[in-house]
């Protein structure tokens, strides 16, 4: 039992690391806002409530694509065409970049 608390203790500090290097924090805001910016593209072009357009940002940008939603404008096939190539760049980046962090931080037991 000991054990294990002890390894939820190193994930968090690891994950508490990857949370303050400079890398990591620069690359969560970009994801972030371009959340933000396309949630609001989104609402504005496509009338989804702010739920529906923030979970299609995410599920599109983490290449999940559920297809339980999809932009029926002209515009919003568009801009998700381009959100899309972005998104996915920006969001592997970003979680490639935490964990490396995160795993650079455990130490090899023998």
């Amino acid at each position: 039992m000991g054990n294990l608390l002890l390894n939820y203790f190193n994930l968090f500090r690891a994950l508490a690391k990857a949370l303050v290097d400079g890398r990591s924090l620069h690359l969560l805001a970009m994801s972030a806002s371009l959340v933000v910016v396309s949630t609001t593209f989104y609402v504005l072009v496509e009338g989804w409530s702010i739920l529906d357009a923030a979970y299609f940002s995410v599920i599109t940008m983490s290449t999940v694509g559920y297809g339980d939603i999809a932009p029926e404008t002209p515009g919003g096939k568009i801009f998700t065409m381009i959100f899309t190539i972005g998104g996915i760049g920006i969001f592997v980046t970003t979680i490639s970049t935490i964990a490396a962090i995160f795993v650079s931080s455990f130490k090899v037991r023998k």
